[in-house]
């Protein structure tokens, strides 16, 4: 019985090494086939090795003391410290509890209204009305964020439109962006008027791919408008809603740090400093770059293991995910 396991293996071992030649010589000669397509992904390859996969040398500021003048390597290693520090302050909580809130709020309000847009557009039979509608509802996809914030801030102060509103229905006009009460509410009103068009696009596509013969079958059954809605649109584009939405909770630890950079303010910072305003002052006006990646970090391995758990979930409730 043990002399048989050296054969067994050496044949084993033998089988793998003439299918590890086979695959070489199969993926040679597909290489002098089709050389253009390769040479068409160097671009792309090189793209990410300079963007995605170098800039990973840098992680290890997190765990140094860095100086500029000494380098990455040069600088002191300290381990966690930088972590345990983050997690001893008094922001620690704040800016942690205020990234998961502002982004919850905004998943759950702003994600399916350019679903709901998107049926409603495709129940719409006049094809003027329908463009017309689209092409308004994308327009602010591509204003200016910085011009978008602007507005937002002169229509919400208390001299604005809704500070005349306010005096109509009989109340005092107040800066609805210098209340922590209503902050949050306003942040997401303004990325979902902003977004909600042209995040409706790939919804849009999705529906064009469901196939007519069901909406048919459907009213030949006596299915009403809001029956072939629920039981036709809507199983038709779950495989494209749950990619999105398992993108969406992927990425939940992260905002739009330039909106709300632009819309916080001194009143304001209790409910609107997030992770990424606090690595920006950390980092690229304190100057404390290891401090400054460290939380960037946590951050992003955060993010990381709301995707995996997202993308799992995705695949035992619906039997899609990502992978």
């Amino acid at each position: 019985m043990q002399a048989q396991i050296p054969l067994k293996r050496s044949w084993t071992m033998k089988g793998v090494g003439k299918g590890l030649a086979g695959w070489g010589v199969m993926v040679k000669d597909d290489f002098k086939k089709h050389w253009p397509l390769y040479l068409m992904l160097l671009p792309v390859i090189a793209f990410y090795i300079i963007w995605a996969y170098m800039p990973m040398y840098g992680i290890q500021v997190a765990f140094r003391d860095f100086s500029p003048r000494r380098g990455i390597s040069g600088s002191e290693w300290v381990g966690l410290a930088n972590f345990i520090t983050f997690f001893e302050s008094v922001f620690a909580w704040r800016v942690i509890r205020n990234t998961f809130l502002l982004s919850l709020y905004g998943m759950l309000w702003g994600f399916p209204i350019p679903i709901i847009f998107a049926l409603m557009l495709n129940e719409a039979r006049n094809m003027l009305f329908k463009r017309t509608v689209q092409t308004i509802t994308y327009m602010p996809f591509f204003i200016s964020l910085v011009v978008v914030c602007g507005i937002f801030l002169d229509f919400s102060a208390s001299t604005g439109v809704f500070g005349e509103v306010q005096r109509l229905l009989g109340r005092d006009p107040v800066n609805l962006f210098g209340l922590q009460s209503t902050f949050r509410t306003m942040f997401n009103i303004s990325e979902i008027w902003q977004s909600f068009g042209f995040g409706s696009i790939i919804f849009i596509a999705a529906l064009s791919a469901v196939n007519p013969e069901l909406y048919e079958a459907a009213k030949i059954d006596g299915a009403s408008r809001l029956r072939q809605v629920w039981h036709v649109s809507l199983p038709g584009i779950l495989p494209t809603i749950t990619i999105m939405l398992v993108l969406r909770i992927g990425g939940l630890m992260a905002n739009n740090f330039e909106r709300v950079l632009l819309l916080q303010n001194g009143l304001t910072m209790e409910v609107s400093d997030v992770i990424s305003t606090f690595v920006y002052r950390r980092g690229l006006i304190q100057f404390d770059f290891g401090y400054a990646t460290a939380v960037g970090l946590f951050n992003s391995v955060i993010n990381f293991g709301f995707l995996l758990g997202a993308n799992r979930l995705a695949n035992k409730v619906t039997g899609t995910g990502l992978w």
